[in-house]
């Protein structure tokens, strides 16, 4: 069974809270976890099999990120993939869960954030026929700036 499909059977059982997985020396998370890891921590995501998000981060950051959810009122669970997937820690905010109001605001942000990127990437790549259409936007940006 692969990782993707453990987290989908996780996930029914635990909605609302952020499935990390430990895996060699990295913490995965997958769907709106990792849409929701990315946003507070501005970390890069990934599209894996079946286009499905993920985000990473190495072990020796955990403190911080527990931290921060926990600082942030974010339930979580701490799996590690070599104990068969048992749950090694598990922080449960109750009712003061805040997981959906992260997820709403973290796809807003990365949805805005890829739309700036695929912008950039045209541009980018093309520079010299574009150069007009660069002048616009420059203008464009000079008109809303406050004086």
């Amino acid at each position: 069974m692969s990782v993707t499909n453990i987290v989908k059977n996780i996930k029914q059982i635990h909605p609302e809270y952020i499935a990390l997985i430990k895996i060699g020396k990295f913490y995965y998370s997958y769907g709106k976890d990792a849409y929701i890891i990315s946003y507070i921590f501005n970390y890069k995501i990934k599209k894996v099999e079946e286009n499905v998000c993920v985000c990473a981060f190495p072990v020796s950051v955990t403190k911080k990120v527990l931290a921060k959810l926990e600082e942030n009122k974010i339930n979580y669970l701490l799996i590690d993939r070599r104990n068969n997937y048992d749950v090694d820690e598990k922080s449960d905010n109750k009712n003061l869960n805040k997981y959906d109001i992260f997820f709403e605001k973290a796809k807003k942000y990365i949805n805005l954030k890829n739309r700036i990127d695929n912008i950039y990437d045209y541009l980018i790549s093309n520079m010299e026929n574009e150069k007009e259409l660069i002048k616009q936007i420059e203008n464009l940006i000079n008109e809303r700036r406050k004086i």
